[in-house]
């Protein structure tokens, strides 16, 4: 089946899987909506896609992170697929007429394999369940006008070829036959004549004179088999294999041998596996002997409760928000062992799905290699998804201390489950912090960099959302909360011990040191220059000088605190 290939595509992909059922409905029909609105040759804002397919309107660098037209469109297809699949209801629901492949060919006269490429077009369907029982790919009547009207060629291009009948196939056999033996001309001139003259594609006519030969080894005619499959017709056949295209059906359409296929197929899954992007925490245990079986022996206990999926979302829906905050609330924390053997096991199925991928040779690359490369990753997946649903209450203790009349609840888990993410990538366990404190300070810092410096008050509005969620000592988790407290007052301590007057003033009330961590009131140079008689450019200089002495006298982590790097 087609994946979903950019990264920040997939992580939103990702994200929407979690959501309630009425909700990937929704999700599914804006994909739909979108798609058409995409151009393959221009570039679009991440937010732009975001913003269609949830409503929702991401913050920071990555909003505008753009994307390419021809990347969207092709990924969207991907989702609109995996998320009908995963959604398939019987054709009676749609209120008009849906037609499978077959049918849409019959009724245009025009092969399977014509359609399949209408479907790399731009035709959407989507999966649905057939009146025998069985789920196929359908097209409803509203698709189907729809790319009549922008794809008009194509349809007249369709039309004027009819499908070969037997006796068709027979005559351009003969001709073939004397053509090859008559005259010394190459396979390529004596298609493209047999084309002229039957007035029919180059492509019918190679078609024909392929699956010929293949069915009739013993009676071929030309001496040379058919030419290596180019790198167009590779990408085809690989895109085709993707969307979940039956080996059978790529073997007719090609006219290749199963083995030959699975090696184009294998050549286009390395290319793309040795370019994907692995990252993790590197530890010498890696490197022990008997390192795999004393990491990944056992499956790691996580006593965690398991979120109903129709509440589990990374990215929660307005409408679903009370039963979302209702149910992470319930969810039971990770023990500090649990926890350490996770993110062991997370970084190492990493690292050996890295170790695959360097040994992947790509003229030649071994299905089980690849098969093994995908297995680590999908399973080092399970162990981020297991900690990240751990964490999602962590979001909620800190996103509660920024609600501001232009940051609401909503908005705030949205990016501070964004940030969640990002900590599970980067987190170092050798370090000996609690994942929690690590995360709360990521957040934190996220919230610092993206909301205004007022974003900080219980008492305006959005905090009414928070009525359902009590403050329960037994289950709340606040390690986090409270390291990150306790770092800030001994980086505090450390700013007073290490500079002047003047210059303690200028940095902790620029970078909002003064009162608690998660309440900042941060002051521009140009607020604190007037309050020190100084220009805005003489209190930078002296800024700059301070953050020099401090950056040798505080750890990296207390110094990335202090600026938010």
């Amino acid at each position: 089946m087609r994946t979903v290939k950019n990264p920040i595509l997939a992580q939103l992909l990702m994200q929407l899987k979690f959501a309630p059922p009425k909700q990937r409905r929704k999700q599914l029909q804006a994909a739909e909506q979108l798609f058409p609105l995409i151009e393959p040759d221009k570039r679009y804002p991440f937010e732009f896609v975001c913003f269609h397919i949830t409503g929702y309107r991401p913050k920071g660098e990555i909003a505008q992170e753009m994307l390419a037209g021809s990347e969207v469109r092709r990924d969207l297809q991907a989702f609109i697929v995996k998320l009908s699949n995963q959604l398939a209801m019987p054709i009676t629901v749609e209120k008009q007429p849906v037609y499978t492949i077959e049918e849409l060919a019959n009724r245009f006269a025009v092969s399977t394999r014509t359609v399949d490429r209408w479907r790399n077009r731009g035709l959407l369907g989507r999966k649905y369940i057939f009146k025998n029982g069985t789920k196929h790919f359908g097209f409803t009547q509203s698709a189907v006008d729809d790319f009549l009207r922008q794809n008009p060629e194509l349809i007249k291009k369709a039309g004027r070829f009819n499908r070969l009948t037997a006796q068709d196939k027979k005559s351009i056999i003969e001709e073939a036959r004397k053509l090859a033996e008559k005259t010394s001309l190459s396979r390529r001139r004596i298609t493209e004549q047999l084309a002229a003259k039957f007035n029919r594609s180059i492509e019918t006519i190679r078609y024909t004179l392929i699956a010929y030969e293949q069915q009739n080894a013993r009676s071929r005619i030309f001496k040379k088999p058919a030419g290596t499959v180019t790198q167009k017709r590779a990408g085809e056949l690989y895109q085709m294999y993707q969307t979940g295209v039956p080996i059978k059906k790529l073997m007719e359409r090609f006219h290749r041998s199963r083995s030959s296929l699975y090696r184009i197929i294998n050549q286009r899954r390395a290319r793309e596996l040795r370019n994907t992007k692995i990252e993790y925490i590197h530890s010498d245990e890696f490197l022990e002997p008997g390192a795999k079986e004393k990491i990944l022996a056992e499956p790691v206990k996580a006593k965690t409760t398991k979120i109903p999926q129709a509440l589990s979302s990374f990215e929660p829906v307005k409408d679903s928000l009370p039963q979302y905050l209702e149910a992470i609330k319930s969810t039971p924390l990770l023990t500090r062992p649990i926890e350490y053997e996770l993110f062991r096991r997370y970084n190492y199925l990493k690292y050996l799905a890295g170790t695959e991928a360097s040994n992947i040779n790509p003229l030649r690359p071994k299905s089980g290699r690849l098969k093994k490369f995908e297995q680590y990753l999908a399973r080092a997946e399970e162990v981020k998804n297991t900690i990240i649903e751990a964490n999602l209450r962590l979001v909620v203790s800190i996103a509660k201390k920024h609600i501001s009349s232009s940051a609401g609840l909503l908005d705030l888990i949205s990016e501070g489950n964004l940030s969640l993410m990002r900590a599970v990538e980067k987190f170092d366990l050798t370090r000996g912090y609690r994942f929690s404190t690590y995360a709360s300070w990521v957040i934190a810092k996220d919230y610092a960099r993206k909301l205004p410096a007022e974003a900080a008050r219980l008492d305006k509005p959005g905090a009414i959302e928070l009525a359902d969620i009590q403050q329960d000592r037994r289950t709340a988790d606040t390690a986090g909360v409270v390291e990150i407290e306790r770092m800030h007052q001994s980086l505090v301590e450390l700013i007073k011990h290490n500079l002047d007057q003047r210059e303690q003033h200028i940095i902790l009330n620029h970078f909002g040191l003064v009162g608690k961590s998660f309440k900042k009131n941060y002051k521009t140079l140009r607020q604190i220059g007037s309050e020190l008689g100084l220009s805005k450019e003489r209190v930078r200089q002296i800024e700059l000088g301070a953050l020099q002495k401090l950056k040798r006298s505080l750890s990296t982590e207390e110094f990335d605190l202090l600026t938010g790097q």
